[in-house]
């Protein structure tokens, strides 16, 4: 069940779950805000809470409102499309045989059967696209775990319409937006630190940003790129 607290023209749309601690997002791409609280708090304590919270709230919502959009993607001839942050021109050949996608210097080369529809299309970008995340994040992982002394148990790569990426340090995975691979490769880095973070702190309190400060010292200059580069276009649901 879920409730609602106005505050002003700010509506807060509370869950209650069976958790231990309040968590507050804003998400794309209008804005809207949820709170999750443990199932035992009141509402007019979670009113409180969310006040003094107002002007982080409003901060988040101008940033996503003011923030650029791509444009639909139809996979097509000569369209744009971009990895690790650089600008391909996507070229389509038709043959009989499974499809599959190449670089070359300045564009991308999506080979497919004749007659494959737009959605099949896509569907062949996407999951290249996951597999581009997939491989670079684990061989990030080879690097990092060491260095903190962490473990990850298992490594999910999936299109996120609301985060860049996740951690459960109770079973020790993470997942990563399939959208990252489009960024520049830092951001990507940038986002599997911060998550591997969580597996050391779980909250982002001034021993996360410690954390964070001593093993990625230019971890907000990643933070601010991925912020300023346009969001993916979604079909937007709740």
């Amino acid at each position: 069940m879920t409730d609602r607290i106005q505050l002003g023209e700010v509506a807060v749309d509370v869950v209650f779950k069976d958790i231990k601690h309040v968590h507050l997002s804003v998400y794309p791409p209008d804005g809207r805000v949820r709170l999750a609280a443990p199932a035992h708090m009141s509402l007019e304590t979670l009113r409180v809470f969310a006040v003094s919270k107002l002007g982080w709230i409003r901060t988040q919502q101008k940033k996503l409102h003011a923030q650029a959009r791509e444009t639909p993607r139809e996979v097509m001839e000569r369209e744009s499309h971009y990895l690790w942050g650089r600008r391909y021109l996507l070229r389509l050949v038709e043959e009989a045989a499974a499809p599959t996608v190449t670089i070359n210097p300045g564009s991308l080369v999506l080979r497919i059967r004749p007659g494959t529809s737009q959605a099949q299309r896509d569907a062949v970008m996407a999951d290249w696209y996951r597999r581009q995340v997939r491989d670079a994040a684990t061989t990030l992982l080879r690097t990092w775990e060491p260095i903190l002394g962490l473990r990850v148990h298992r490594l999910f790569v999936q299109r996120m319409k609301t985060r860049w990426g996740s951690c459960n340090p109770e079973t020790r995975t993470i997942r990563l937006n399939t959208e990252l691979a489009k960024k520049p490769p830092q951001c990507l880095e940038y986002i599997l630190v911060h998550e591997l973070m969580h597996l050391l702190e779980r909250h982002h309190n001034a021993r996360f940003v410690e954390l964070m400060d001593r093993h990625l010292p230019q971890w907000r200059q990643s933070r601010d790129l991925l912020n300023g580069l346009p969001l993916a276009h979604e079909e937007w649901g709740y």
